[in-house]
């Protein structure tokens, strides 16, 4: 008998913090994981939307989860990073406070989310709830996060 049957199916997730929440994507949607890089603002773009970067001669946009979660922002510190996600075929970076470790998870760890959630994230976009003890980690489906509509704005 092996791990995975006495654990159920296993996810590799890695962990984030805005704001001092706890948030985790699955790894294998992260491309790579910045220092916070050069930023080009471009002008009629959404609030939450930093600007652009240059990852080896490809345009990507730069999202602030601060900002599209409504939140306060704050300045970039020596532990803000980027990272650069595929969102439905396209590579976009996100901005968080740092990030913090990969974790394996078991597919039972994974609660669904409750109905009515904190933290100005928006229900559609919070895929489950990972209770480790005293750590509570919100699943995040950057999918969902940036809507088609809001891709092709910035695609633009």
């Amino acid at each position: 008998m092996s791990l995975n049957d006495v654990a159920g199916e296993m996810t590799q997730l890695v962990s984030f913090s805005v704001d001092r929440e706890e948030y985790a994507i699955p790894v294998l949607k992260i491309m790579e994981i910045l220092r916070m890089p050069e930023v080009t603002r471009v002008p009629n773009t959404p609030t939450y939307v930093e600007g652009v970067m240059n990852l080896r001669g490809k345009v990507i946009p730069l999202v602030s989860l601060r900002k599209r979660f409504n939140l306060d922002g704050s300045e970039n510190g020596r532990r803000t990073r980027t990272m650069v996600v595929d969102v439905t075929g396209e590579l976009m970076g996100f901005i968080v406070d740092s990030v913090s470790e990969v974790l394996r998870v078991a597919e039972a760890e994974i609660l669904p989310p409750p109905a009515a959630i904190s933290a100005g994230v928006q229900q559609e976009c919070v895929s489950g709830v990972i209770n480790r003890g005293e750590r509570l980690l919100i699943m995040l489906d950057l999918d969902k996060l940036i809507g088609s509509e809001e891709r092709g704005i910035m695609k633009e």
